[in-house]
Parts: structure tokens; C-alpha cells; sequence
């Protein structure tokens, strides 16, 4: 019985130091890097950033035992621009792809692209809308096609294939790339990107769930509709647990890191496409639990521009010179270390022509509106939601308040100043309070300086609209599919 014991003891024994040294070799590998993004959701819409009745049980699990941020923002509030602007590392307007739906042009770089040159696997699966030209960056996509997220040529809204979350294929991505070397996975969802339906989940959000931004008025289509939009957060959040349990099933919890984000605001008037909060700040998870403190919070800026740089220096790689973001592994060994003082956003065309830009610091808020005497449209998803149909009757009833009559206003101001600390949802314009000019003054050297410094500059035409902004109808310059940057603006000159 003593010898069975002790050779009991003795196969433990060596079990556990087999788990010990692949433990220990994995320490000294490369991470697996992946980053989740979210299809227009607010940067607070989850239980982890204090939403009290939105269901997000993995999303807040992913804090719990990650570094969740509070300061973190988007180069811009528009889908494909974003994501230009992420995996170029660029600034918006130095991707060429800063307008929706542009794809990137032949000859720029991402750091997937470096991270696959240098051994790593990558692959996409979910919302592509990047362009051709970066699709070889790429081992493997699985994509689900721009159905569900924009119009067809007939005006019509398209049906997507599946749940339309846009997430399904990401456990098959996981599970069929190659196991002999590090892997990078862009998980994209669709959700929360409208059109909503009934019963996207097992058990919907109802109206007393809801909580109405005071820029919205509190009607029962309004809260129907944010219902709706909850509902495609928690469908999402079931496929975020999936890829955390797939990962604990493989045994790369602790080896791999990932990063959850959104790629703009809700699609809600006054949020997506706009430089305010509801626009560029964005939700920021990192859930690496060999590397990061369970819990830890993180007040400092960060901006999306950075993305590309911390990757590619987690895999022991040095940034490209495009890169134009900074490296914040820093941040993630000590939560104190502050990286930047300010962020840069930018608003270009999304359905509807706009140019603006914002300068963010912990304090203010400036946006300078170019475009003045065009309103703040919404998008046009949100333009056939059912919150602004409600604001076009409330508006009829001349029951809206001011800061709900934003996106109807024109001409607007052409500068905006916001003490975000006393004023989070950017209602009281103090661009004209004579007692804050010092901090006018100082955002608008600020914006003077990173327009100067990344060649930002006004264009020389104005695109047309896609669709009307009083009937919400598309107009003869809508084309689809949306001819590239180098192609509109030859188009622009020769009409000229």
C-alpha cells in the first residue's frame, strides 16, 4: 500500500511539473492578442461601467478580472473610419479612408499585417468594412457581409444572415486556427448596430429598464427603442462569454490578452457621428490575468490611435513609423502611469456631410464645428429609428428642450466648451462664458498644434449627402457600392 502511495505521489509529482514548465514556457511566449469590438455601443451601456439594468454578465466578468478604463476614446464616431483609424494606427484623415464606407487604399500599413509578417496567425471573423486592399493582412476571414448594417441599392433595409449578431463565427475562428504559433483575432461584432427586432434575446429589456439621456425626451418609443438596443448589447455579451470560456477550455486564459471596445457611440441622435461623449468615448476592458491585476481601474486618456503601437510592442515588435498613437503597456503594469494629457476626435462624412473636430482632456471638452450651417443630423439608421421619429413629433409639439433641439439647430455654434467633470452630457455650451476663456483659449492652441503636427486640414469640396435630412430619403449621389477616396474626389474636381 506504501509503494502505491508513494508512486501516487511520485506521477503527481510530475503531472504538476509538466503543467508547472508548459506554464512557465508559455510566460515567455509572445501573447495571443485579441481585441473585440462592439458595433455602436455607449461607452457606459454595461453593468461594468455602472448601467444598473442592462445585462452584461461577461463583459463585467472581463473587468473583474481585467483593467477597466474610464477615459478612453475613438479617433471618430463612424464605423469603417474607425476601424481604419485603429488597425493603420492613424489619425482618421491620414488613412484616406476617413469618410464611411472609403475603404483603405493600396500601400498603407497595419500592425496586423506586421504581427502576421513576424509569426503570427490572424485571422477576422464577424464585421469586416475595411477594403480590400488590407485583406491579405489577414490568414483567415470569416466575414458576414455588409447586410444588416446598410441599405441596398433599392433603399431597402437588408436582411443578415443568422442571429445578426455577427458573432457567430467567432468560436470557429478560435478553434480552427493552427496550434504551433501565436494568433492575433479581431472578434467584430454587429451588435448593437441597428436595424432592432423583437426578440434578440430569451428575456428582452422592457421600458422600465431604461434610463433616457436628458438629450433625449422620455417618450414610450424612445424607451421601446433603447429596450432594443439593450437587447443587442446582452446578445452580444453571450458571445463574448463564449470566447472567455473557449479560451479557458484550450488553456490560454493566462497567455492570451484581450481588448474590448466599441467602434462608436449608440446609434442614437446626438451620439453616433457626433464629437460629444455618446460619440468617441467608448467602453475599455483589458483581461489579461497573467499580466494585469484583477479589478484594477484606469482614470487616465487613452485614445484608439494607440492600439496599433501596444500590440505590436506585446509582440515584441517595434512600432512602424506611420503609427501615429503611443505604446500603453505602461498603463497596464501600473494603472497611475499617464500617457497622454489630451485626445483628438474627428467627425467627417457618415450618410450626411459634417466636419468637426474635438480636443478632450480630463477637464474640457472643445469641438470646433467647420461645417456650421449644416445641423447635426444623425445618422441614417438612426434617422429611421424610432428616438429621433419620436423627436421630429416632439419637435412638431414643441414639448423638446434645448439640449434635445441639438441636432435640429442651425446654423451652429462654431465652437463648443464643455466642463465635462460638472457638465458629463455636454449641456451647457460655455464657449461664450467670459470665465472660462483661459480654457477656451487653451484648447484652441491645443487644436492648432495636433492639426499642424498631423497635417489636418480643411478639404476642398464638400461631399453630397446619401439621403435627404428633412424626408430621410436617399438622393442621387447615394451609390453603392461607395466609390473609394481617389475616385470621389477626381469625380469632384472634374464637376467642378
Amino acid at each position: 500500500m506504501l509503494i502505491k502511495f508513494i508512486a501516487l505521489r511520485q506521477i503527481i509529482f510530475f503531472a504538476l511539473t509538466i503543467v508547472c514548465l508548459g506554464s512557465c514556457q508559455q510566460k515567455n511566449k509572445r501573447p495571443n492578442l485579441i481585441l473585440i469590438i462592439a458595433d455602436d455601443m455607449n461607452w457606459d451601456d454595461s453593468g461594468a461601467y455602472g448601467h444598473p439594468n442592462i445585462r452584461t454578465p461577461n463583459i463585467d466578468k472581463m473587468a473583474e478580472e481585467g483593467m477597466k478604463f474610464t477615459q478612453a476614446f475613438l479617433t471618430t464616431s463612424s464605423c469603417s473610419p474607425s476601424r481604419a483609424s485603429i488597425i493603420t494606427g492613424q489619425y482618421p484623415h491620414n488613412t484616406d479612408a476617413e469618410q464611411l464606407h472609403w475603404p483603405i487604399p493600396e500601400g498603407h500599413h497595419t500592425f496586423v499585417e506586421q504581427l502576421k509578417s513576424s509569426g503570427y496567425w490572424t485571422g477576422l471573423a464577424g464585421k469586416y468594412h475595411l477594403g480590400d486592399a488590407v485583406r491579405h493582412h489577414f490568414d483567415q476571414i470569416m466575414e458576414v457581409g455588409t447586410a444588416g448594417f446598410q441599405l441596398g441599392n433599392d433603399g431597402k433595409q437588408q436582411k443578415m444572415k443568422g442571429d445578426g449578431s455577427g458573432c457567430e463565427s467567432w468560436i470557429s475562428l478560435l478553434r480552427n486556427r493552427p496550434d504551433n504559433k501565436p494568433f492575433f483575432a479581431w472578434l467584430a461584432a454587429v451588435d448593437p448596430h441597428r436595424p432592432y427586432g423583437e426578440a434578440s434575446i430569451e428575456h428582452p429589456h422592457n421600458a422600465s429598464d431604461v434610463i433616457v439621456p436628458p438629450y433625449f425626451p422620455d417618450t414610450d418609443n424612445v424607451r421601446k427603442d433603447l429596450a432594443l438596443y439593450y437587447d443587442e448589447i446582452s446578445r452580444m455579451d453571450l458571445y463574448i462569454g463564449e470566447v472567455m470560456n473557449e479560451l479557458e477550455n484550450q488553456g490560454l486564459s493566462e497567455s492570451t490578452m484581450i481588448l474590448f471596445i466599441s467602434d462608436n457611440g449608440r446609434p442614437f441622435p446626438r451620439d453616433k457621428t457626433t464629437l460629444y461623449e455618446g460619440g468617441i468615448k467608448t467602453p475599455w476592458i483589458v483581461r489579461w490575468p497573467s499580466n494585469i491585476k484583477a479589478g484594477s481601474i484606469n482614470h487616465n486618456l487613452i485614445s484608439s490611435i494607440d492600439i496599433a503601437p501596444t500590440f505590436v510592442k506585446l509582440a515584441e515588435l517595434e512600432p512602424l513609423q506611420d503609427y501615429e498613437g503611443l505604446d500603453f503597456t505602461d498603463m497596464l503594469e501600473n494603472k497611475e502611469n499617464q500617457l497622454r494629457d489630451e485626445i483628438y476626435a474627428e467627425d467627417h462624412w457618415h450618410d450626411y456631410e459634417d466636419y468637426g473636430r474635438a480636443i478632450r482632456t480630463s477637464q474640457y471638452k472643445y469641438i470646433k464645428n467647420f461645417y456650421a450651417d449644416l445641423p447635426n443630423t444623425p445618422s441614417a439608421d438612426a434617422f429611421r429609428g424610432l428616438t429621433y421619429q419620436s423627436m421630429l413629433q416632439e419637435k412638431e409639439n414643441g414639448t423638446l428642450t434645448n439640449p434635445q433641439l441639438r441636432c435640429f439647430e442651425m446654423p451652429r455654434p462654431t465652437e463648443e466648451l464643455y466642463d465635462i467633470v460638472n457638465d458629463p452630457y455636454e449641456l451647457n455650451n460655455l464657449a461664450l462664458d467670459t470665465l472660462y476663456a483661459e480654457a477656451l483659449g487653451d484648447m484652441r492652441a491645443r487644436m492648432k498644434t495636433i492639426r499642424k503636427l498631423t497635417k489636418d486640414s480643411l478639404p476642398d469640396h464638400r461631399t453630397p449627402d446619401d439621403f435627404d435630412r428633412v424626408t430621410g430619403k436617399p438622393t442621387a449621389a447615394r451609390i453603392r457600392p461607395r466609390p473609394a477616396k481617389s475616385e470621389m474626389m477626381k469625380d469632384l474636381n472634374e464637376s467642378k
